[in-house]
Parts: C-alpha cells; structure tokens; sequence
C-alpha cells in the first residue's frame, strides 16, 4: 500500500466516523488532527526503520499487526485499543510525545485530550 492510499483509507467517511465514535471528537477534529499529525508519525515510522537499534522492534511490531482484518473499517476501529496505540505513537515520536501532542491540537484546533486519543486509535 503506497502512502496515497494509506491517506485516502484513514480520510475516508468511514474512518473519521469511527475515529469520532471511538473518540468522542467531532468528524472535523478528527480530519484536522490526523492531516496535522500523519506527517510526523510517517516521520516517526521511517525514524524507527532507519535506526538500527529500533528497526527490529519496530518490524515486529509491523508483524503483531499485519494480520488485523481491517477490511470493515467502523469494526476494526471499535475494537482498537487506545493503550496500545498511544505505546505506538511512544515509540514513533520518542520523547517528543507530548509537545508533537500539544502542536498538533494547536494546529488542528482540538483540545489536547481528544488529539491523543485520535493519534493513539
């Protein structure tokens, strides 16, 4: 899957409607937060493949999640758990969780709380 289509999934209707049920944000908190924050977290992701002492771990992890069926998006995004998520967003944005955190809800608008739980979901 190329980066187009990993945008046009996460934008879709079906997406920002799950993240918002999910998250209790508004559909256009979500839209905004993740258009802020996918630039980072890709980022992030290619930080964590470049890095030899975390291009394992992160491999790994990839792996745990290959087989999520994620073809009904609105239940796959039901059942994600928010824990594990913000342990990954952790890992991609190393120490700088918080202030990535706190520019995005700058950026996007949306408090600080609900910018979190869309990243970690």
């Amino acid at each position: 899957m190329d980066l187009s289509s990993i945008m046009t999934t996460l934008l879709s209707s079906d997406s920002v409607s799950g993240l918002s049920e999910k998250t209790g944000a508004s559909k256009s908190e979500v839209t905004s937060v993740l258009t802020s924050a996918l630039p980072m977290l890709l980022q992030g992701a290619q930080s964590q493949a470049d890095d030899e002492s975390t291009a394992a771990g992160f491999e790994q992890a990839l792996e745990d999640h290959s087989k999520d069926d994620t073809s009904n998006l609105l239940s796959f995004i039901g059942g994600v758990d928010l824990d594990d998520g913000a342990k990954i967003i952790g890992h991609l944005l190393g120490g700088n969780t918080s202030s990535t955190t706190k520019k995005v809800s700058k950026s996007s608008g949306a408090s600080a709380d609900s910018t979190a739980q869309i990243m970690s979901a």
